[in-house]
Order: structure tokens, then C-alpha cells, then sequence
């Protein structure tokens, strides 16, 4: 992708990885992709190639202590960090995608949208010299109990979720309120035209015009669906 200048105020996200030309993918299109467009957000690339050592750019190593796999090394994800944090202002989270990190959820999205930025260090192979990740408190996030060939998908779900969190990117802002997770319920059923599809009708509340009975009903199913769907979130709920 082409390395645009810094916009000034404008919230970035700031890639470390070893395959650039896999961004900006999916964050390209739709509303995430007209928001960068129009620059309400930016999105910068850093090739962890180009600090490799040697004539062959080499950006790992074994395992100390023997194993299998490759580790990426110190000296090259080091200088890596510091060129993508050099543009770094005011709150910028730091954060190595590892599934064995604190798991992604809407809070910590909605904490990232109100940082200056976020920069994310993709991994690959069998991970990162523990050295860097102490040096510079990199903060390990994991998108889920599942492993990924690299970091890369995980960084752009997670963009994903806090840039649609930015002030204009959705457009409406109370959509962003009402979805799953936002209260820390799972979100209600929604329906649409047809009034009737394949024998089965839209509820009777939701065509009935009463607002109270409308809210009051969406409450009820979105309890239901997270006690039914996700104990473990009901349980915090009730906290």
C-alpha cells in the first residue's frame, strides 16, 4: 500500500509485519474503507524485512534451548518497533497479536478508539524473543483460543472494530450502542421486510408501533440470548 503523510489528529493504526501487500485487505473496503479514504483514519505498514540482518535480510532464528520452528529475532523486531513508534503521540497502545495474550473484546476496541493510535506486531512462525516483549511492555492480545499462521487477520479484525468506533466512520453513532457486546449483553434478533418469509412472521411487538413495548422486548431477548448462548458473559452481567 502507498505510505500516505501523517494527518494531524487523525487516529492511526501502524502494521508491523512481514507481508504488507496483506493491507489494507478487507479494512479497504466498505465503511472502514471509505473512512481511510477520506482520511478519518490512517493505516502505515512496516516491513519487518527491511530490518533483517545480513545480505539475505534473515529475521529469525532457532529456538534457544532446541525445538521446532524459527523464533523471529530480537535485533530485527526491536528496530522495528522503535521506526513504528517514532510517530507515536500522546496514548498509543503497543500490542503483539499472540494467542496466548489477554483476549480482544468491545472494551478494549472501544478503549483503543479513544487512543491517539495503535501499533500492532504481527507474529509468525513460533513467535518473538521474550526480550522485546519485556523491553518495550508490548502488550499481548489474542483474538481467540485458536492459532493462526500469522498475526495479520487477527490485526485487521481488530482494526476493524475499533475504527468503526471512530467519531463518523458509521455515520450513526447509536448503532454502535445497540449491537452485541456494547452492554455486555449479546445483541437482540433483528427483522426486515418481508412482513412474512417462509411461513414464519416478524413479531407481533416490532410492527405494533409501541416503542416502550419495542425496548422492553429487545431487553428480554437479549438477556435470553446470553444466558442461553453465553453463560460466561451473563455471569459478569449480573455481577
Amino acid at each position: 500500500m502507498d505510505e500516505a503523510p501523517d494527518l494531524v489528529g487523525v487516529w492511526q493504526a501502524r502494521i508491523i509485519t512481514l507481508f504488507p501487500d496483506a493491507f489494507p485487505g478487507t479494512l479497504g473496503l466498505s465503511l472502514t474503507g471509505k473512512a481511510l479514504h477520506e482520511g478519518k483514519w490512517q493505516l502505515h505498514t512496516h516491513d519487518l524485512r527491511g530490518f533483517g540482518i545480513g545480505k539475505h535480510r534473515n529475521v529469525d532464528d532457532t529456538p534457544a534451548g532446541g525445538g521446532a520452528g524459527m523464533v523471529l529475532r530480537a535485533d530485527v523486531v526491536g528496530p522495528a518497533i522503535e521506526d513504528a513508534m517514532r510517530a507515536a503521540r500522546g496514548r498509543w497502545p503497543l500490542v503483539y497479536l499472540s494467542p496466548r495474550g489477554a483476549p480482544f473484546t468491545q472494551a478494549m476496541a472501544r478503549d483503543w478508539a479513544r487512543s491517539d493510535g495503535v501499533t500492532m506486531l504481527c507474529g509468525r512462525f513460533e513467535g518473538v524473543d521474550e526480550r522485546v516483549l519485556e523491553h518495550y511492555g508490548v502488550q499481548e492480545v489474542s483474538l481467540g483460543d485458536f492459532v493462526l499462521t500469522g498475526g495479520e487477520i487477527a490485526a485487521q479484525a481488530m482494526i476493524d472494530a475499533t475504527v468503526r468506533l471512530l467519531p463518523g466512520v458509521l455515520g450513526n453513532a447509536a448503532s454502535t450502542e445497540e449491537e452485541s457486546h456494547s452492554a455486555g449483553l449479546l445483541e437482540h434478533p433483528q427483522y426486515t421486510r418481508p412482513a412474512e418469509w417462509m411461513g414464519r412472521a416478524i413479531p407481533d411487538v416490532l410492527t405494533s408501533g409501541d416503542h416502550g413495548k419495542v425496548d422492553a422486548w429487545r431487553r428480554e431477548m437479549s438477556e435470553k440470548l446470553t444466558q442461553d448462548r453465553r453463560p460466561d458473559l451473563w455471569d459478569a452481567y449480573k455481577k
